[in-house]
């Protein structure tokens, strides 16, 4: 190695590669990103397909990765008749399908579940912040 290769490579070493390499996904933060989108996804297909008649008659998809009902109730919205001809409906089932496939087979340890709170998926508390009153 010729001396003037040496501060070009040293130079290279310190400015070009990152210091730490970023962490892949684990189980968890990929089952978690999943509900979330299912759930994204399912509340965009109430609110653009509300001509369709049977997006009305899914079941909710209010998903809490922690909640043990949620395995129940990924497998009745896959299994729901309803909407078997609309694309959208087809696609967020197969990412039900996947995360259930997640969930019950590849990241079966990692599941740690904190409720088993049926009720809580069919109807999710909403937290509101109210501001208080300023007085005068």
């Amino acid at each position: 190695m010729t001396p003037q290769l040496l501060p070009l490579l040293l130079l290279l070493l310190l400015a070009g590669l990152p210091a730490t390499l970023p962490a892949p996904p684990t189980c968890y933060s990929r089952m978690l990103a999943l509900s979330r989108e299912i759930t994204s996804d399912f509340q965009s297909l109430q609110a653009t397909e509300p001509l369709e008649a049977c997006v009305r008659y899914l079941p909710r998809l209010y998903l809490d990765i922690h909640n043990y009902c949620v395995l129940a109730k990924l497998r009745d919205f896959v299994a729901s008749p309803q909407c078997w001809k609309v694309a959208r409906v087809d696609a967020l089932k197969d990412k039900v399908r996947k995360l259930y496939t997640i969930m019950n087979s590849f990241c079966r340890r990692d599941l740690v579940f904190l409720s088993d709170d049926c009720n809580a998926l069919e109807y999710p508390i909403v937290v509101t912040t109210v501001l208080p009153d300023h007085q005068s």
